[in-house]
């Protein structure tokens, strides 16, 4: 619970680290007269006190329905979470029921239109440039947002979808830090205020919201905003804008950033600001008086920062991604004199699988999911072999050959420079070991299958030396054994660690391989942890120690998942934040037919085995 003692309602202007003009958002009434919860009143029927309730999502990615297209069934995880807007819909009615609605305020955190199949089938399939209505506008229309942040995979699908989709929303999409390139100005709405009549007559409240996203976007979509749009850092233009809020009259400012709560950044030191910077910009920047945060896809039910300058209390809250979560913060406020003073400000989480989907919004998108259903299940290609990963954890297969081709090609089509002539390598996990690729019609489906997480893909930049250290890494997935078998999966596979005590998960064994040549290497058994990694080689030649490559990654792998060496201080080289699993389609469709003599050889890259005898494994 956080509390503040009272202040003023407007700061004095803070510099700016660099020069914009003043844009405002026109403000949008919010408030009526359907209800109201003051707690005594001024002589002229004021209200003396009230708690205005602001509820906020994070991170939708396009989750409308609780469903899961790639296993064309209700979506389910171990949690036991529920997904999509419909879920946060009935949360939505059963707040603005309790609270009164015209005391209520909704918004976004960004990531709307990119993550699921209906999003992609509306960006690319039947695109909303040409007419179709996306999904995502009809039920956040519906459900009433007030207000939108622009978040990092907004960019993804080029700047005409993101404008045609911001044509088609009854709210604005805020970006206060997203820039035009030529004039520095804002290309998108900074902030917007809404208006709250409490009881519907006596003084208004004023609701600042402002808007500001990672800066990293600059770098995963340069394809679609170099030269076009540029990123401020997110306390830079907060610091910017909140006094300019202020300023236009609001009496409480919620700053919605799309960006981590703590700092750190997946590109490194390739811009000047970080990815991640909420509670920077909450210590360091007065006149905020909440902050809903999001882009890590974490769960922060409430977190309490003290400013710096002020030693005011921020309360900051993420809710979990995909519409698991709802975020409500009470605001109550006192007026005096006045004027409408914060006096504390409560937040939580709210769990969307307390409640049923919402009828309303499951009509609205009824026959747009339906043909995505279709889509989904729809035959996109051949295959003129069948693969299956029942054996990838410990056997050089055709499947996993499949995923590192499609990830290397594409990072190696979008290098450029000195790196472009650098030999490109691949990695990849044994996912799912119920995944196959049948002989004759692939489905959508069927592809995903062998990439059943939203990974995203990029390229790094490793010596021959971090490369055998990583692939050691790698081998601890495997348990030390006695002989070369015959032996059972589960005498070789899922080795206990210190970190691993119930046994090291498929997803945190990793195999490698190369594109245009082959990258060989033995795993031997009967070697302790650290010296199992037997004639790695190159094209045929020992791998020389300081021999440059570039090594596609996932975003799991880069940002440190598995704690695998070398690969999250590695010089990034590509990121365009693609999804691996819509790679695989892609390249699919553009093929039309797999062959999985293009990328797996009948020769196995890598083997198991004991003393250098092969390893049989039964």
């Amino acid at each position: 619970m956080s509390n503040r003692t009272s202040r003023a309602t407007t700061l004095g202007v803070l510099t700016a680290a660099a020069a914009l003009i003043t844009v405002g958002a026109a403000p949008a009434v919010a408030g009526g007269s359907d209800g109201g919860n003051g707690n005594g009143r001024t002589g002229y029927g004021q209200p003396r006190s009230y708690e205005l309730t602001v509820m906020g999502t994070s991170d939708l990615h396009g989750n409308i329905l609780n469903w899961d297209y790639f296993a064309n069934a209700e979506y389910t995880d171990r949690p036991g979470n529920d997904v999509g807007l419909a879920k946060i819909a009935s949360l939505v009615e059963q707040v603005r029921a309790e609270k009164g609605a015209a005391n209520t305020l909704l918004v976004d955190n960004g990531d709307l239109i990119q993550g699921t199949p209906l999003a992609y089938y509306y960006a690319k399939v039947d695109p909303i440039t040409e007419g179709a209505q996306h999904p995502m506008a009809t039920a956040m229309n519906a459900l009433g947002y007030d207000a939108a942040v622009l978040g990092n995979h907004e960019f993804n699908y080029g700047l005409p979808l993101l404008r045609a989709f911001e044509d088609q929303v009854d709210f604005p999409l805020l970006g206060a830090n997203v820039l035009d390139a030529t004039t520095g100005d804002p290309a998108f709405t900074p902030y917007t205020i809404s208006t709250v009549r409490p009881d519907g007559r006596g003084k208004p409240i004023k609701v600042g919201f402002v808007g500001v996203t990672t800066p990293g976007s600059a770098i995963w979509d340069r394809a679609n905003v170099e030269g076009v749009l540029e990123f401020g850092g997110v306390v830079e233009q907060a610091a910017y804008w909140v006094p300019k809020v202020r300023e236009a009259g609001a009496d409480v400012v919620v700053v919605l950033a799309h960006t981590g709560a703590d700092g750190g950044s997946s590109y490194g030191d390739a811009l000047p600001f970080p990815e991640n910077a909420a509670v920077e910009m909450a210590e360091q920047v007065p006149g905020i008086d909440a902050v809903l945060t999001g882009h890590a896809h974490r769960e922060i039910p409430e977190r309490v920062v003290i400013n710096e300058q002020t030693g005011e209390e921020v309360v900051l809250s993420m809710p979990l991604r995909w519409g698991m979560r709802l975020s409500t913060f009470d605001i109550d406020l006192s007026y005096e004199r006045g004027t409408w003073t914060v006096d504390s400000v409560n937040a939580e989480l709210l769990n969307a699988n307390t409640v049923p989907e919402d009828p309303e919004i499951v009509d609205l998108v009824a026959d747009q999911h339906a043909t995505v259903v279709d889509y989904v299940n729809s035959v996109v290609g051949t295959s003129l072999a069948p693969m299956s990963a029942a054996t990838a954890r410990y056997r050089d297969t055709a499947a996993l050959d499949f995923i590192n081709y499609v990830q290397a090609l594409e990072v190696q089509r979008n290098l450029t420079g000195t790196d472009a002539e650098l030999p490109v390598l691949s990695i990849a996990a044994p996912f799912n070991a119920q995944a196959a690729i049948p002989a004759g019609d692939v489905s959508v489906r069927d592809i995903a299958g062998l990439y059943i997480f939203d990974n995203t893909l990029l390229g790094v930049r490793m010596t021959g030396a971090q490369i055998k250290d990583y692939l050691e890494f790698s081998a601890r997935y495997f348990q030390q054994v006695s002989s070369a078998g015959p032996l059972a999966p589960s005498q070789v596979t899922n080795a206990v660690t210190p970190t691993a005590q119930t046994g090291t998960p498929d997803y945190n064994y990793d195999v490698m391989a190369g594109l245009d040549a082959p990258l060989t290497y033995q795993i031997d058994l009967s070697q302790p942890v650290g010296s199992r990694i037997v004639g790695l080689a190159y094209d045929g030649a020992p791998i020389d120690p300081a021999q440059e490559f570039v090594v596609a990654v996932n975003n799991y792998r880069q940002s440190g998942g598995g704690n695998f060496p070398h690969v999250k201080d590695a010089p990034v080289v590509h990121n365009a934040q693609q999804e691996i699993r819509q790679l695989m389609i892609d390249w699919v469709s553009a093929q039309g037919v797999i062959d999985p003599a293009v990328f797996s050889s009948t020769n196995p890259d890598w083997v198991l085995t004991y003393g250098g005898e092969p390893l049989v494994i039964e």
